[in-house]
Parts: structure tokens; sequence; C-alpha cells
């Protein structure tokens, strides 16, 4: 009898020992609750997932998977949560796709206190830094500590008419004022902090923020702005005029875009390229920089001048 006590006493004690080594642990943990986040029905991304919540489950993490991606992997029992849910619960999310997959998720994501790594599995990858064709040693090192992170700063548009607002969204890279048509001018006005700028007729203007200066704007000839200029770039689309430039201005300004009664109706904000606003003429769009940032995570070896030189084949040292 008394060694059957004893016997059970030593289960319970081997018990709580290793329910106190499993609170331990989770302590130490930089992030416990990890969340992915991947393209839809793309069988990179969905290989990838599988292989980060393989590797994350197996280190002990809390490991959440968004909705529309669960759906494309073979993982059982994984636990699904929406892209909302993602922000409220995880201390870090994983986004495995090309830039514009990451855009979508960071308008979201920057409204909670978050860590945001991109995997690329796009094109050029210029907020996805880790390679998944070497990807678990250097997350094994942003896991551990061995990082450095960055704030990106987003902006807001919002489309006022007979002054009540009527749409609004955010954007990481850029917000653009253009026709529904192509190759179709409009005519606007430009206010920065409530002074007249100029007027002009062109095929619309990209307002973008550093992070969207190697996108769109660049395309349009806009400058390159590093990532941690707090700054915004005006840039025309083919104005009707030889002496329009791009013009950059203080990131915490005001900008003001009044549409020309004469316009067509037809007329749109886009918000990096994946939410339209509707315009009208006379309508008035407001573009600020917004209360929420984007925590991008980068690996130590990670440099913004190496990235731009890979991308954009820029020459190397000559000696």
């Amino acid at each position: 009898m008394f060694s059957l006590q004893r016997s059970k006493l030593a289960r319970n004690c081997r018990y709580i020992l290793n329910l106190f080594k499993l609170f331990l642990l989770s302590m130490s943990k930089l992030y416990n609750t990890i969340g992915l986040i991947g393209k839809p029905n793309h069988n990179g991304a969905s290989t990838t997932i599988e292989t980060l919540h393989q590797y994350l489950v197996d280190e002990g993490y809390e490991v959440i998977i968004e909705s529309s991606v669960a759906l494309s992997t073979n993982i059982k029992n994984a636990k699904v949560c929406t892209l909302v849910e993602i922000g409220e619960q995880a201390n870090l999310a994983i986004v495995v796709g090309g830039d514009g997959y990451m855009l979508g998720a960071a308008r979201v994501l920057s409204c909670y206190n978050i860590g945001v790594i991109g995997v690329n599995r796009g094109n050029l990858g210029f907020l996805t830094d880790l390679s998944p064709n070497d990807l678990i040693a250097p997350l094994e090192q942003i896991l551990h500590g061995k990082s450095r992170s960055e704030q990106r700063f987003i902006i807001e548009a919002e489309v006022y008419r007979h002054g009540k607002l009527k749409s609004s969204n955010s954007a990481v890279n850029e917000a653009v004022l253009h026709a529904g048509k192509v190759a179709n001018m409009i005519e606007f006005e430009v206010y920065i902090d409530g002074s007249f700028m100029f007027s002009q007729r062109s095929d619309g203007l990209i307002v973008s923020t550093p992070t969207g200066s190697t996108a769109y704007s660049m395309s349009a000839g806009g400058p390159i702005l590093t990532p941690n200029l707090n700054a915004l770039s005006l840039v025309p689309m083919f104005p009707h005029t030889l002496t329009s430039r791009p013009i950059v201005v203080d990131g915490n300004s005001e900008i003001k875009l009044v549409l020309a009664n004469e316009n067509y109706e037809n007329l749109q904000v886009s918000c990096d390229g994946h939410v339209i606003l509707a315009v009208m003429p006379g309508d008035e769009v407001l573009i600020k920089k917004s209360p929420y940032t984007l925590r991008l995570i980068h690996p130590l070896d990670h440099d913004y001048f190496n990235v731009l030189r890979n991308k954009l084949s820029w020459g190397n040292k000559l000696y």
C-alpha cells in the first residue's frame, strides 16, 4: 500500500515538473504564438506553409493558420483563424507569397502590435526577405531574437463628397488618383497642409510612401526613398506639361486633391492596387499618414541597399 502511494506521488511530481518545464520554455520564447499566412491555391506557398507548420510545432510553438490558405494544405488538425484573429492572438506573422500578397496582409496586421516576416514566393520581393529554399536556418535565428525590426508607416486615403466622408482605406505602398479608363486625362488641384501647390491635367497622381517608392511610383519615374525617411512622394502620371516633376514632401503632410467638376464621372483612388475607392467630379481626396505602422522583422544580415542592388541589377563594388 505504501509503495503504491509512493509510486503515485512520484508520477504526480513528474507531471508537475514537466508542466513547470513547459511553462519556463514558453516564458523564455520571444514569440509564443505564430500565425502563418499565404497565397491560397499556390503550390509553392502551400508547401512552404506545411514546412513551417511542422517545424514550429516540433519546436513547441502554438501555430495558427489563416483560413483561406489552410484549405490548400494537407495539415491535419490545424488551428485555423481569420487574418484579423491572427492579428489579435499572434506575436508574429509569417506571410508566404509575393509583395502583392504581403501588402494585403500588411494593411490588416498593421492595426495590431505584431511582427511580420515575409517569405518570397513571388517575383521581386522587396518586402519578403526569406527564401523558401533557405528558410529554417534564418528563421531559427529570428525566433531566438537574432534579428532587426523596423517600423514602416502607412497612409490613409479618404474620399469626401459635399463635406461628408464617403469611403476610406489604407495603403502600405501608395494611393493613386486615376481615371477609370486607360489614357483618360483628368483635372485636379493639389493642396499641401491647406496651401495650394498646383493644378494639373494628367492621367493621375501617385502618392507614395518610402515603402512604395520601389513599386508603382518607381515605374512612373518617381524617386526611391529609403525606408527610414519620414516623407511622401507625389508623382504625376503622364502630365500634359513638360515642366511637371515628382516632388517629395514631409511625411506628416496632409495632401488634399480636389477634382474639377468638368471631369468624367468614372474616377478612382486605388490603394496598393487592391482596394478601389470611387470618386466623383468635385470630390475631395485626403491622403495622410495613418496612426498605425507595419513592424517588419528582418534577419541580422538584412541590408536595404543590398536588396536594391540585387532586385534592380545595380553594379557591385569595382574592387
